[in-house]
């Protein structure tokens, strides 16, 4: 398109022909004052307050409506200009409230900085009462404080033009001329089928749109915050345009957005903790969206494998690097490294790679299978897996030649709790040495057929145990200090636990184990109201009078787990077991040594484990060297469509369930107990998803001070 040259306020400015004189001086850097303009929505100017002048023309322009021409002389600051802005403002500011400092927008508002540039005072006419603010301001994740709005459109025209939903209108209340921004028949967003998008809250130049409290967190960067699955997740992966990619049904594509971040997309969509879909902007509405399912059900149809063609490894560094455990971190952390050019060899006591997801969850949640298929992926990439070796002292590695050192060896010990009479009683053990026993074929005599166990816990390991030893024959009883809504293990977990015949106590303390070392009789325990850690330790209400003896043969303990690191495996070794770290770096007090997962973190996730093995990556490639940059782009984005559309019944589309195995096929099998999304149900469920991204690519508006 052809240029035009002209002048504003005798400064020469270049802009294409058709374009606005508004938006060819912003785009100069000479600002223009405007309220009911925005960068992504057609000025319609009505606020009146970009007027200019036009040497040789009468009277006054609107800058947002005239479009350039060659060698015009455009003039935005005069007397009268400035009084045409200020009376505009004080109509505006009228009907507006005064009390700016209890806005939730007080110094970030853009109708306060136009005030401040354009000089207006509100005491100046006469104030305007509205009786229309009180409708349609009860609706789930926007606040409509609609005494601020100030009528300028803005919000209609992101709901129309740009997101194609066009629900927002401009009504007005029967009997006078009051005009306000509502929906048809004043209908509640939800029944009107707004989209929730958010667009019209980015746009609005006041405090009348807000974003509920809480809905985003204030500790990401603004921009992270607006995508809270995204910003949730530990990896932080790109979640809506993977599950805009299952929509479309291009599964494929879908996982090389997933492996962008992480090499475990599978085992993700099975373990995960799924912490993105605590805060997913649709449990507003009616229940956040099955992310964790969407992840499996891509990576079980990813039939093209197309991240491989994008998937690059650098030219050999000379570089060698010692990873201790072959868990998800240490095998993460060793898969970056290889990629980044490194030779990277790993070291794994057990006879195959994994760490918990080998030896500790159980196969009916995690088959085998996927672990030794993605495990498999990474040895592809030029990582050599040492099995069947214990590292005695990390020492001797770097007297072998290695540059750098890993430890990852994880949590691989179990806690015992300190309950009186435990001492004296040998029928116990830990869920993680009963968990790895099983998951090595082999068995624990004390978990049979007619036994009676008692787990103690009540996460998601205290589960897997507890449902092993259901599946094994025993009968089990579960006891855990967390009321049912306090719980840490999964609600999938604990339903299913409680159909396969595991009794939950929940709101339990442990008052004494009683038997003799060979023999368990039972466990005394009480009820309890809550509890707390004091400076004794833990401090718990005891409800009067509700103590009771529960009858067991064996108990299992599944209350945490700790490193079985010694000052012998040749690091500076804390009181707790965790190597000392210098700083967050994942350095330990030995150059060249680092560590990462669960073993400087205590016990925690796949995913977080994960994450922990891509930041010990980048820490170990910096100190060989490297830019520590291991992030790469494993699928070509195209453009986002911000037109969404009009979707009756969007917001009432309920979320897909898993079906589940029936209980008398599952209640002794160690087959996976679910079947994934049908391709149906995956379409059904990406539907739901509110696309908080496309937020994002709305422009911020510019305040006078930038300019």
């Amino acid at each position: 398109m052809a240029k035009v040259e002209f002048f504003v306020d005798g400064v020469k400015v270049e802009a294409e022909e058709g374009t606005s004189v508004l938006r060819a001086a912003l785009d100069a850097g000479i600002y223009i004052p405007h309220i009911c303009s925005h960068p992504d929505l057609e000025s319609r100017g009505g606020c009146k307050l970009c007027v200019i002048q036009i040497e040789g023309e009468e009277g006054t322009h609107l800058s947002c409506r005239t479009t350039v021409k060659p060698g015009m002389k455009v003039t935005t600051k005069n007397d009268r200009l400035d009084q045409i802005r200020r009376v505009s403002m004080e109509f505006m500011l009228a009907g507006h409230p005064h009390d700016c400092t209890t806005c939730k927008m007080y110094l970030k508002c853009e109708f306060q900085a136009m005030i401040q540039y354009v000089g207006a005072f509100a005491g100046r006419m006469r104030d305007v009462v509205k009786t229309t603010t009180h409708i349609n301001v009860n609706n789930p994740l926007i606040v409509r404080e609609m005494e601020r709005c100030i009528v300028c459109g803005r919000c209609i025209r992101a709901c129309k033009d740009v997101r194609g939903v066009g629900i927002l209108q401009l009504n007005k209340k029967d009997g006078n001329y009051e005009v306000y921004v509502g929906t048809k028949d004043d209908k509640p967003l939800v029944d009107a089928e707004c989209a929730f998008c958010g667009a019209c809250v980015e746009v609005c130049p006041t405090g009348a749109l807000q974003d509920q409290a809480g809905v985003f967190s204030s500790n990401y960067p603004r921009k992270q915050a607006l995508v809270p699955c995204e910003a949730e997740c530990p990896a932080h992966i790109d979640i809506p345009e993977y599950i805009r990619l299952v929509k479309e049904g291009k599964n494929s594509e879908a996982v090389a957005v997933i492996r962008e971040k992480v090499p475990y997309p599978h085992a993700l969509g099975l373990v995960c903790v799924h912490t993105c879909e605590s805060k997913c902007k649709r449990s507003y509405l009616n229940s956040a969206l099955s992310i964790r399912n969407l992840k499996r059900y891509a990576a079980e149809h990813d039939d093209k494998q197309i991240w491989k063609e994008k998937s690059k490894i650098k030219p050999a560094t000379g570089k060698k690097v010692a990873v201790v455990g072959a868990g998800p971190t240490g095998m993460t952390a060793a898969f970056y490294l290889a990629k980044q050019g490194h030779d990277v060899t790993v070291y794994e006591r057990n006879h195959k790679a994994g760490g918990y997801m080998q030896y500790g969850i159980p196969k009916y949640r995690l088959p085998r299978e996927v672990v030794d298929s993605e495990n498999q992926m990474i040895l592809d990439h030029g990582v050599k897996l040492v099995t069947d070796s214990e590292i005695k002292n990390v020492q001797d590695l770097k007297s072998v030649g290695y540059d750098a050192v890993l430890v990852a060896v994880g949590t691989q010990a179990g806690k015992d709790a300190v309950i009186p009479g435990l001492d004296g009683c040998g029928m116990h053990t830990t869920a993680v040495e009963f968990l790895r026993k099983i998951s090595n074929g082999e068995s624990d005599p004390n978990v049979k057929e007619g036994a009676k166990v008692i787990v103690l816990g009540g996460g998601n390991v205290a589960f897997d145990a507890a449902r092993t030893s259901a599946k094994l024959g025993a009968k089990v009883s579960l006891f855990c200090l967390e009321a049912r809504s306090q719980m840490l293990a999964d609600d999938e977990e604990i339903e299913q636990a409680q159909e396969e015949g595991v009794e939950v106590h929940d709101g339990t303390t442990n008052l004494e184990i009683i038997g003799s070392p060979t023999k368990l009789e039972g466990l005394r325990y009480a009820k309890i109201n809550g509890f707390k850690f004091g400076p004794k330790g833990l401090e718990v209400d005891k409800v009067e009078g509700s103590e009771a003896v529960e009858k067991g043969d064996y108990i299992i303990f599944a209350m945490g787990q700790k490193t079985d690191l010694q000052d012998s495996f040749g690091l500076e070794i804390n009181r707790f077991g965790y190597p000392v770290m210098q700083d967050v770096s994942h350095k330990t007090t030995t150059d060249g040594i680092f560590a990462a997962g669960d073993c400087i973190t205590g016990t925690k996730s796949v995913i977080l484990g994960i994450e922990g093995g891509r930041e010990a990556a980048t820490e170990i490639d910096k100190y060989l060297g490297g830019d520590g940059d291991i992030d790469e782009v494993l699928y070509d984005r195209e453009p986002l469509n911000p037109n969404i559309g009009y979707r009756e019944g969007f917001n009432r589309i309920p979320r897909e369930e898993l079906q589940v195995e029936s209980i008398d096929k599952r209640a002794r099998s160690f087959t996976p107990v679910d079947f994934g999304f049908t391709p149906e149900q995956s379409g059904c469920e990406a539907e739901r998803c509110l696309q908080c991204d496309l937020r994002c690519d709305l422009h911020k508006v510019k305040m006078w001070t930038e300019y």
